[in-house]
């Protein structure tokens, strides 16, 4: 063990009992400062079983105050336990989902606000307002190998194809829908390593814009057009239903996502904490239909289904 402090040799020195495990105390040879090793929920003063039951909750899409109430902890408690949790889920996800050989990938962004509506964020403040989760997945394996969330913006789109890019392995094919930001970013970011279309959907005009039983629906698709951007795409692969269908999961599944409720993200911090718990729950622990494995496992990141116990006592 290294010391936190001048990175010199530490010795064992004792530990102590807290609330779930044995601590061990270390003491620099060099400096003489003391420290303790690192807990998986870094010392935040929850009983670990509690912690996790709160991330699967979390995760089956209920929100802070209801988790809040089912468990007995305060309200902050369970934020702090998203937090921490969130955090090292994004850190394994990043050093994990890496090499990916996929059959094709699909890319799409979906819709949320911080805070408040775009309309009322008065300031311009980049962190409120409407936000975009911007996925790309394996249309195979269902392995969402990346995401980014913030503005729908060509900068964000430029994001998530040079972080989609370092994670895959080879030649790729990609079919994403209509927005004009894909087809600029796509040649700066992935260059000729890619076939690349998209899929843009036409609508029927409504007829009536006044009629509730419309206000919350789409209109009527009444087809669609695939355009080659890029290489030679194969014409059968190229389609957007699978990350649509992704899409309905995550507003499923994670309460910030569900539209015209009040469990939107108060702040832009904790919305990318719980992204990452999705992604990870989605991708190591759920079991998909598709072929009942995880996605994980049906790409070959994972020879078994993991749990959030497992995550958390995994070391960094």
């Amino acid at each position: 063990m290294n010391c936190v402090c001048c990175n010199g040799i530490a010795k064992r020195r004792g530990f102590y009992r807290n609330k779930n495990f044995n601590v061990q105390r270390f003491e620099c040879l060099k400096c003489g400062t003391s420290f303790s090793e690192k807990l998986p929920l870094d010392n935040l003063r929850v009983d670990f079983g509690q912690a996790c039951q709160v991330l699967n909750l979390l995760t089956e899409g209920m929100g802070i105050r209801a988790v809040s109430r089912l468990t007995g902890l305060h309200q902050q408690t369970v934020l702090n336990v998203l937090a921490r949790a969130g955090s090292k889920a994004g850190r394994f996800l990043d050093a994990t989902v890496r090499n990916i050989q996929p059959e094709s990938v699909q890319a799409d962004e979906m819709f949320c606000f911080v805070g408040c509506k775009q309309r009322t964020n008065t300031t311009n403040d980049p962190f409120k307002g409407e936000q975009y989760l911007f996925l790309a997945m394996d249309s195979k394996s269902k392995l969402i190998i990346s995401h980014v969330i913030g503005k729908r913006s060509p900068q964000n789109t430029e994001r998530l194809l040079n972080d989609l890019n370092q994670r895959i392995a080879g030649r790729m094919q990609l079919s994403t829908d209509g927005f004009e930001a894909y087809r600029v970013a796509v040649p700066r970011t992935i260059g000729k390593e890619v076939d690349f279309a998209q899929v843009v959907k036409l609508f029927a005009r409504p007829t009536d814009s006044t009629d509730p039983e419309r206000r919350y629906s789409p209109s009527r698709c009444t087809g669609i057009r695939i355009r080659v951007r890029r290489g030679n795409p194969d014409r059968e692969l190229i389609s957007t239903s699978y990350i649509e269908r992704q899409n309905l999961s995550v507003r499923l599944f994670n309460r910030r996502f569900t539209r015209l409720t009040l469990g939107y993200s108060k702040k832009f911090e904790y919305l990318t904490h719980s992204i990452n718990l999705m992604v990870f729950h989605f991708n190591f622990i759920k079991l998909h239909t598709a072929h009942n494995q995880t996605p994980a496992m049906a790409a070959g990141l994972a020879s078994e289904q993991w749990t959030f116990e497992k995550l958390l006592l995994t070391p960094d």
